[in-house]
């Protein structure tokens, strides 16, 4: 995380270098980007940056977050607009995202991002829900889901559940990049599994 230095710059000093670490990691992926040239766009000495962030890994997560806060916000606002509906919800988001992806700025950095995937950048993209540091925001999100129209149990399970979606919205995600498939393919294979989950697939006999 950024050190209280950085958070006591000037706001539009903060901004200068946090546009050029996002062009940095618009342009490659977090192993290849380089300090170097960071620092260079926001004209700033090398020493300068090591007093906000520890290293590249550091600014990188944090401008992550920042693009998740902004994505959790959408989600919950596309929840309260359909009566808790978790999968309406998700699919409005993916809509959304596969929408701004076609911007330049936005797709780049997020190509670099879900065709470097690791644990950790995973981790970090699936809305925190269940992170007990977030507990107030979760408790926020499992509030916005219309249990009545879920077969679950408790939270816990709507917690799984939610998990599982993020899990095939990232996949998704990662498919649309990878691939190059069209736009029309990719959301009618994204409903194809979140109506799957909707429904189940086993019998009672």
């Amino acid at each position: 995380m950024p050190t209280q230095t950085f958070f006591n710059l000037p706001k539009e000093k903060r901004k200068v270098l946090i546009d050029a670490a996002f062009k940095e990691f618009s342009r490659t992926s977090l192993a290849d980007a380089s300090i170097a040239n960071i620092i260079k766009e926001a004209c700033i000495p090398r020493g300068s940056f090591y007093q906000y962030f520890e290293d590249k890994a550091d600014i990188f997560f944090y401008i992550l977050e920042e693009y998740n806060k902004h994505n959790r916000e959408r989600v919950l606002l596309l929840l309260k607009e359909n009566d808790g509906d978790i999968f309406i919800a998700f699919n409005a988001f993916f809509k959304m995202m596969l929408e701004r992806f076609q911007h330049h700025e936005y797709r780049y950095f997020a190509q670099n991002i879900f065709l470097n995937m690791s644990y950790k950048v995973e981790h970090r993209l699936a809305l925190n829900v269940n992170e007990p540091a977030a507990k107030e925001r979760t408790n926020e999100f499992i509030r916005s889901i219309n249990r009545s129209r879920l077969n679950v149990a408790d939270e816990k399970e709507v917690l799984h559940l939610t998990k599982i979606i993020v899990a095939i919205t990232i996949q998704n995600f990662i498919r649309f990049f990878a691939k190059e498939v069209p736009l029309d393919d990719i959301i009618e294979h994204y409903e194809l599994e979140l109506d799957l989950l909707k429904r189940g697939l086993s019998i009672d006999k």
